[in-house]
């Protein structure tokens, strides 16, 4: 089962901008003017989920599809927070457990625990990854205005993660570069669980 994502917009341009617009706008040096003002206020969509009482968001470019939760099959030797691999339609994803890889305290599994299946890049090659998560919540489109930088201090998560904190309704949210969520190293051992074929993982399931 796949769950639908709400859109919620980030709102209109600031007054600032509204009231600059001039009753002719020929001019050229205008224009340009405007086009810096929205390349100020650009912004980006989030897919939003929660681990624990935090709130996350990756890139929606980055993520494929929501999964309610499904069987994983375990993958021996592997690093605890890859809880094994999964099924997609012939393809073999690894999942990732996003709570034991943010160093959070784990927690037990809910109706609302779900698969967010992103894409990350290393050296130049995508992976897709499976990431466990508490809930998902919806897609938030975030203008550049309402992003603040990574706290270099007062959050248990590497800074090196974290691409920004957004802020909308008072909430705060942690903007994850995905790609440096996981090391070379890490993204290898995941690459090659990822490699244990569909037809193993059925035979595993059949035994089972």
């Amino acid at each position: 089962q796949c769950y639908g994502l709400l859109h919620k917009p980030a709102g209109r341009l600031p007054m600032q901008m509204a009231s600059r617009i001039p009753s002719t706008t020929n001019s050229k040096h205008f224009k340009e003017e405007i086009m810096d003002d929205i390349k100020a206020v650009s912004s980006q969509q989030y897919v939003t989920f929660s681990l624990g009482d935090e709130l996350f968001g990756v890139e929606v470019t980055r993520a494929r599809e929501i999964l309610s939760l499904t069987p994983v099959t375990k993958v021996p030797q592997t690093p605890e927070y890859l809880l094994g691999v999964i099924n997609l339609r012939g393809q073999v994803v690894p999942v990732i457990d996003m709570r034991l890889k943010l160093n959070l305290p784990v927690s037990e599994e809910t109706e609302d625990t779900c698969i967010i299946v992103v894409e990350v890049q290393v050296d130049g090659e995508a992976i897709i990854v499976g990431a466990l998560a508490d809930a998902v919540r919806e897609v938030l489109e975030i203008r550049s205005d309402q992003i603040e930088p990574a706290p270099r201090l007062g959050t248990r998560l590497k800074t090196e993660f974290i691409s920004g904190m957004g802020k909308v309704e008072e909430q705060f949210l942690i903007l994850l570069n995905i790609d440096r969520v996981f090391s070379s190293d890490e993204l290898a051992i995941v690459q090659d669980a990822g490699q244990v074929s569909a037809a193993e993982i059925e035979q595993v399931v059949d035994e089972d």
